[in-house]
């Protein structure tokens, strides 16, 4: 049986080996995130090995203020020169942290966590390895519940769930919500409705015209959506077969070369970033055409600054982990028995939360992501208190 304690803890391997020398390198990374930069805070962190079916991970706990960490698994292969591991680490950590968001302005009693697998899905995911992962979660007795995330499905959920009860998005055979792409497509859409009600004061799409950047699981939803309200879309992806099976759907959609392209494409009212994360960067924003950037894609803004350049350049930002919280929403009712209607009920309130969010971004005349962050924190910050004081 795979030994579920964790590979290296935050005080790194024991030998000389030229690995332990890279993982000591990665542990004084860690520590310093965790303890001395602005992104930490985390309560805790977990790399996870087992040699005889290669699995390689990272779990992240940010915060259980509000309850269970909750946040998806991400299978990648971190293309770093230097260190794929210390990469994995940071993208968990990074991860983690907008997840504790995303949930406490979702209205979720749960904190925030997340985990990555480190490889190539294509190539070294297996069910063994899948339930190698399953009891890595299962070892921390509920203070981490996972779900899918880029590089999972359904179907992996469900294996992992074989080995752990800590589990969402398992398939409605196994008792499970089903694909969480759904809804997540959906809060997205909510959110665009609100930026346009707050910045054109019509929640009306009918006529935009929306370019989104990925097609996979989110996108080909979301361009559902804004094609059954009339928008004009324009679409992009790394794959062209993604593209192919969009176009070939519906006919009426322009397909673009590249994210390039896209943002630059003059009259673009909306850019949708929904593949992976650092759309918004120094060089992007420069360039960007849109009015409105509102996205499926987590940690869109590569650093912090990013957000006051879109402001000053007019440009309305939904904050990233509140408009794409649609797929937690509906991962999380799941705990509960799932219900679709009550999942999607709440998901659609992220057109008024973002609404609000924009409302508080004006009165304090800062960035919605600003905004976002400052009613988040207040949220967890209420409930820290009140457990401390119970």
């Amino acid at each position: 049986m795979t030994d579920v304690r964790p590979a290296v803890s935050v005080d790194g391997h024991r030998d000389g080996s030229e690995s332990a020398v890279s993982a000591q390198r990665t542990t004084g990374s860690v520590l310093h995130t965790l303890f001395r930069s602005e992104q930490g805070g985390h309560e805790q962190v977990v790399l996870c090995q087992d040699r005889e079916t290669g699995l390689k991970a990272v779990i992240a706990i940010h915060s259980t203020a509000l309850g269970p960490a909750l946040g998806g698994t991400r299978f990648h292969a971190y293309a770093s020169e230097e260190n794929p591991e210390e990469a994995a680490v940071k993208d968990a950590l990074n991860l983690a942290r907008g997840m504790s968001y995303k949930n406490a302005l979702a209205g979720l009693d749960h904190g925030g966590g997340k985990a990555v697998i480190i490889g190539d899905p294509e190539q070294h995911k297996t069910e063994a390895l899948l339930e190698a992962y399953g009891r890595f979660v299962d070892s921390l007795g509920g203070r981490y519940v996972t779900a899918c995330d880029v590089g999972t499905y359904v179907q992996d959920m469900d294996v992992v769930s074989r080995a752990s009860r800590w589990v969402t998005g398992r398939s409605p055979e196994n008792g499970g919500a089903g694909d969480s792409s759904v809804l997540t497509a959906f809060g997205v859409y909510q959110g665009m409705r609100a930026s346009a009600k707050h910045l054109w004061g019509d929640t009306s799409l009918r006529g935009r015209r929306v370019g989104v950047a990925g097609v996979g699981k989110v996108g080909r939803h979301l361009v559902g959506h804004l094609l059954d309200e009339g928008a004009e879309v324009l679409v992009t992806d790394v794959r062209t077969e993604a593209v192919e099976r969009i176009t070939a759907a519906h006919p009426e959609v322009v397909a673009v070369a590249d994210t390039d392209a896209l943002i630059r494409t003059e009259g673009l009212d909306v850019y949708a970033p929904c593949a992976l994360g650092g759309a918004l960067n120094d060089e992007t924003v420069g360039v960007l055409t849109a009015k409105v950037v509102c996205g499926a894609a987590n940690n869109q803004l590569a650093h912090p600054g990013v957000e006051k350049d879109l402001a000053d350049r007019g440009v309305l930002y939904a904050p990233d982990y509140v408009v794409n919280s649609g797929g937690v929403i509906q991962v999380a009712d799941e705990l509960h028995g799932f219900d679709f209607a009550r999942a999607k009920a709440k998901a659609e309130k992220i057109h008024d939360t973002t609404l609000a969010i924009f409302e508080r971004a004006a009165a304090d005349g800062v960035p919605p992501a600003v905004a976002a962050d400052r009613i988040a924190e207040q949220r967890m910050a209420e409930a820290r208190k009140a457990g401390a004081a119970s």
